[in-house]
Parts: C-alpha cells; sequence; structure tokens
C-alpha cells in the first residue's frame, strides 16, 4: 500500500505500527546464512567422500559449525538474559490503557517473560510486533481455548500484549533446522544407494525425534513453537523431515527426473533457471 507520513495517514501502511517480522522474512534470513555458508565453503570440503562414518558431517564441518553457533547463541541469550517488567497500552474507543508484565527473572519460558519476547520489544519495538498472538487462546485468557474468543475479566495482563512468533531470536533458532535441512540433501547427493539413504535418514530422524521427547517431557526444554525452542526445532523441522524423506523419496522414479532435467538442460541452458524451476 502507499506509505505516507506517520501522522499524515489515510489510507495505506501504517508505519507507526507496521509488522518488520514475519515467516517469508524468516526464511529468507536462514536461506542466506546457510547458502553464505554453503557457498563460501565450496573450496574447504572434498568432492568424494572418505568412506568412514562420519565423513558426511566432516566434509561439511562448516555448516555444522554455523548451526551450532546459532544454537549457542540462542540458548544463551533465552536462558541468561534478564528480563525486567515491561509495559504496553491498549487503544481502544473507551481510551488508552496502561498495562504492565511484572517480570524481573531470567530464563523463564512462558508467555510473560521469555527473552524472545524481551529481545524482539527492545529491537523492534513493541507497536511493530504481531498484535494477535496464539498466545491469547490460552485457558489463562479466554473460556473458548483452544479458540479465540473474548478474553477473560481475570486474564493476566500478557493476554492483551503483542508478540513477535517470527522474531529475531526465535529466527536465529531456525538458522539450525535449515543446517539439518540442507545435511539431509548433502546426503541424497552423495549417497548413491536408497538402503544407504534410508539408513542415515532414519537413524538421524529418530535420533532427534528421541532427544526432542526427552526435553520436552522431563521439562527441560518443552516443545514450543512461538520461542522455536530447540527441542521443537528436532521434532518438527528435523526428525519428522528425516523421517519424511525415508518415506517419501525411495518411491520417487529418479529416471523421470533425471530426462526431465536433461530436457529443461537443453532448452534452458541457464543454470539459475533450471535451479529455480526443478
Amino acid at each position: 500500500g502507499y506509505s505516507h507520513a506517520p501522522d499524515a495517514l489515510s489510507y495505506g501502511v501504517d508505519m507507526k505500527h507496521i509488522r518488520w517480522c514475519g515467516i517469508l522474512q524468516r526464511i529468507a534470513l536462514v536461506y542466506v546464512v546457510v547458502a553464505l555458508i554453503e557457498t563460501l565453503t565450496t573450496k574447504r570440503r572434498p568432492n568424494v567422500l572418505e568412506p568412514r562414518h562420519l565423513s558426511i558431517f566432516t566434509a561439511y564441518q562448516w555448516q555444522w559449525i554455523g548451526g551450532f553457533i546459532a544454537f549457542v547463541i540462542y540458548i544463551i541469550t533465552t536462558y541468561s538474559l534478564y528480563v525486567p517488567n515491561w509495559s504496553f497500552s491498549e487503544h481502544s474507543d473507551h481510551g488508552v490503557k496502561k498495562y504492565i508484565v511484572k517480570c524481573g527473572m531470567r530464563g523463564h519460558l512462558g508467555p510473560a517473560c521469555n527473552a524472545v519476547g524481551y529481545v524482539d520489544r527492545e529491537l523492534w519495538g513493541i507497536n511493530h510486533l504481531y498484535s494477535d498472538p496464539v498466545w491469547s487462546r490460552l485457558e489463562a485468557c479466554t473460556l473458548s481455548s483452544p479458540n479465540s474468543g473474548p478474553l477473560r475479566e481475570d486474564a493476566p495482563s500478557w493476554c492483551r500484549a503483542p508478540f513477535e512468533p517470527e522474531g529475531l531470536l526465535s529466527t536465529i533458532s531456525a538458522i539450525l533446522s535449515g543446517t539439518i535441512g540442507i545435511h539431509y540433501g548433502h546426503v541424497l547427493i552423495h549417497f548413491k544407494g536408497h538402503s544407504a539413504r534410508l539408513k542415515h535418514w532414519v537413524s538421524m530422524g529418530f535420533g532427534l525425534l528421541i532427544i526432542a521427547i526427552i526435553l520436552h517431557f522431563t521439562n527441560a526444554i518443552p516443545i514450543n513453537k512461538q520461542l522455536y525452542s530447540f527441542s521443537y526445532v528436532c521434532f518438527t523441522a528435523d526428525g519428522c523431515l528425516g523421517i519424511t524423506n525415508s518415506i517419501f523419496i525411495p518411491e520417487m522414479d529418479w529416471d523421470e527426473c533425471d530426462a526431465c532435467f536433461r530436457a529443461w538442460s537443453t532448452r534452458y541452458p541457464s543454470r539459475i533457471c533450471k535451479w529455480m524451476v526443478l
């Protein structure tokens, strides 16, 4: 839409309340980081893997180092950053009402005082966050839970607060998802037999699922999509992806895929076009 000056808005984009983050922005940032590491380390890895069990990991060690750095940044920030009390205002036809959320703690993973929300409030500003977070559907907020509905009279103040589910810190955690996702692609390239691919995908997929289940049910790191917790990364983006690959990819007709690729190679010599289409 048309962007006016902040104090002269009649239609279009309200720059005072525009939402900077989003799922497409998250995907773009993760892809940029993973693709840059993949591109810049091309000459640092062998073309042919050594016949060792961990050679697929050592050949792409820089990708794993990047994913590990993202994981460390997320974990340290989430559990060590001090979250002070914070406030927000709610505008309505009856005027403006100010709410205060009391925190003063570290390592909290609940809706009110987590470091993920604190980073986004400080970085983007509370007016630029998602105004209808899924946490407003919790039983503590509405009697219509798990569906949306009017807030309870005794609902905590954070039920009315904005929260950015695709914020900066949770996107940093998603870089680990991109790292493991591209690892599955490396397996597809270097492991020529379906049995070898299946063995690797299944073992790694179930391993990640077990880690996620243990972390969740011991309450060490609960599965939380809003925070993009490490257990959520293991359970969905990585564990389920590995198992899904194991189920569907062996059923593909690779001869037909190769024929399609050769057809596109003949008609469209640009490798960029082939990559975009296929």
